[in-house]
């Protein structure tokens, strides 16, 4: 764990923890381009959205990562999108200062087997990439999610890559 977030005192670190568990969100995204290898590119994401600007600032400083962006209806929020601020900040962050709703905690962990999987760049190569889009099918899908693009649309009938089911890195999912 970086020297910053040990430095992050426990009532603000709660504090983030909590505002989270409510107003954010940890996602994986799929995007279909030319320029990408093999047509598809895989992000993975933490956002927070909100209309005060103000405490998105003071995460985003105290976190030391990120940006801020308003969108046109007046919105604000906070995203990574780096990996390595995802993996080396968000995730020990979030790890120390734990959630309290079991289904916040469910998407952290899948999402942080999916950060550790992409670190490692499994997202490069077929099979790791797979995994990678297997675990996103469990991420956030108590929400009745739509997504624009699925395992079945990107591993069409036929395909010749394993489709066995992925095993997560350190136990349950």
């Amino acid at each position: 764990m970086n020297k910053e977030i040990k430095n992050i005192s426990i009532a603000l670190g709660n504090y983030i923890a909590g505002f989270t568990d409510g107003e954010g969100s940890f996602n994986v995204s799929v995007k279909k381009g030319h320029d990408y290898k093999d047509s598809w590119e895989i992000t993975a994401s933490f956002n927070i959205s909100q209309k005060d600007r103000i405490i998105l600032t003071k995460i985003k400083d105290t976190l030391r990562c990120g940006t801020i962006r308003e969108r046109a209806d007046g919105i604000v929020y906070y995203e990574v999108t780096s990996l390595e601020p995802l993996h080396a900040i968000i995730i020990p962050f979030f790890k120390k200062f734990t959630f309290l709703s079991a289904r916040k905690k469910r998407n952290f962990s899948i999402f942080k087997e999916i950060v550790e999987r992409m670190y490692r760049g499994d997202h490069l190569h077929p099979v790791g990439r797979r995994a990678i889009l297997q675990l996103r099918e469990k991420l956030n899908d108590d929400r009745g999610r739509k997504r624009r693009y699925n395992l079945q649309d990107i591993y069409k009938e036929g395909s010749p890559e394993t489709t066995r089911e992925i095993r997560p890195i350190g136990g349950k999912i």
